[in-house]
This record gives structure tokens, sequence and C-alpha cells, in this order.
């Protein structure tokens, strides 16, 4: 079966490499773009099942791009991702014939299930995303957010196990800072950064008596996630 296409349209590129990499680790094929205009000129080349826009663009905005690509595929699902929050561009962008609008910060996991609902809605079969991953003595549930074997089972909050995940699907690599925040929040805030400490001290305490694994602060840099 192929993986599902997405063309994503994303100025930051901080943000831009953090969605697309999460994408692809959920078996999507990403085409990112930096600009509208970009964007539009692969769109009318090659076929997407799903579009994912920024609103503010260089060259093309997203409200610009969703009508161009609307002339071209009346069905294509088209989702924004935009920090402009007023209802009227939600509406603007609605009535532009988007699907859905999700306002930065937003979570991965939110926009993958965005992802599978308007896939489904277009009966498309959705290609298989890992949910379970090995960990030390745990086995990681990734959509119930617990760790568990045999003897006992852990809960995690949603955050800390998005986090996990991310540790997981770039282990034994160095993760920026400002990479892990703007993948869990989509921001790199001061105070997400404490909440952040606090969901990486608990992980290093429940997994503090697996052999192997470690996660490495890298002062000034981030952190390294390593198992053995």
């Amino acid at each position: 079966m192929r993986n599902f296409k997405i063309l994503y349209a994303e100025d930051d590129e901080t943000l831009a490499f953090l969605t697309k990499d999460n994408l692809e680790q959920n078996n999507y094929d990403v085409t990112h773009c930096s600009d509208g205009k970009s964007a539009l000129n692969i769109f009318e080349e090659e076929e997407f099942d799903i579009c994912i826009f920024d609103i503010m663009m260089p060259k093309m905005d997203g409200f610009e791009l969703a009508e161009a690509v609307r002339k071209i595929d009346v069905d294509v699902p088209i989702i924004f991702l935009s920090a402009k929050t007023l209802k009227e561009d939600r509406i603007k962008g609605l009535r532009l014939g988007a699907d859905d609008y999700l306002v930065k910060p937003f979570s991965i996991e939110e926009l993958l299930l965005k992802i599978e609902i308007f896939l489904k809605r277009s009966q498309k079969n959705i290609p298989p995303a890992k949910t379970i991953y090995e960990v030390g003595k745990y086995q990681f549930d990734t959509k119930n957010f617990i760790l568990f074997n045999d003897e006992e089972k852990v809960g995690l909050t949603q955050r800390e196990a998005e986090l996990l995940k991310l540790f997981l699907d770039h282990k034994n690599s160095v993760l920026k800072r400002e990479q892990i925040l703007t993948s869990l929040w989509g921001t790199d805030d001061y105070f997400m950064g404490r909440s952040l400490d606090v969901f990486i001290s608990r992980l290093r305490k429940i997994l503090a008596n697996e052999e192997g694994i470690s996660i490495e602060n890298l002062h000034g840099i981030g952190f390294r996630f390593s198992i053995g």
C-alpha cells in the first residue's frame, strides 16, 4: 500500500522541520514548501491526498493558495495551521473551502487525528501508524498513554506520552530544546520550557531502573534519548 501524500506549506523552518518529520514518522509522504507560490506550482504538477497550509506566508498567503487549489481540485482536504486566532480569519478560511482550521500552537497528535478523519471521509484507507514501542522492560502504548508489562502499568499525561514518543522516534539523536517545544506546543516559550523540564524529570524517574536508557541533558543545546 502506498503512503498518502501531503502538501505542506509553512515558512517557519523549525516548525516545518518538526511537523514534516512527525508526519513522515507516521507513514505519510510529505512535500514541504516555504511559500504559497511554490506550493501552488507543485500542486499543479502532482496529486496529493491532503493539504496543510499556513496562512501568513511570502509570495502567496494561505488564503490565496487555498482559493487557487480549490479551482483545481474541489475535493482534496485542506487544513489551515495558523497563529491568526480571530473568528473572522477562521470563517474566511472555511468559506474558501478549507476543511478545518487549527490555531498555533497545536498538538501533533491532534493534527494526526484530523488527517486520519479527513482521509476516512475521502474513503481512503489509513496507513498503519506505529502505536506500540519497546522501552526497556516496558511496552509503550502511544494511543492510551501508558507504559506496561506483565507486572505493572504506568500512566502518562498526554504531553509526557507525546514527549516520550518524540524521543523514541529520534532515539540516540540530539533534539534541540526549541525543536521539542515547537513540536509539542507549537512555540518556543519560556513557560512551556519549564513544563518540559518537569516532564523530562518524570520520564527519567520512571525509566531510572532501565539499563541502557538515559535522557542526557546537553547544556545550551537540548537532549539526547539514548537506548541500547
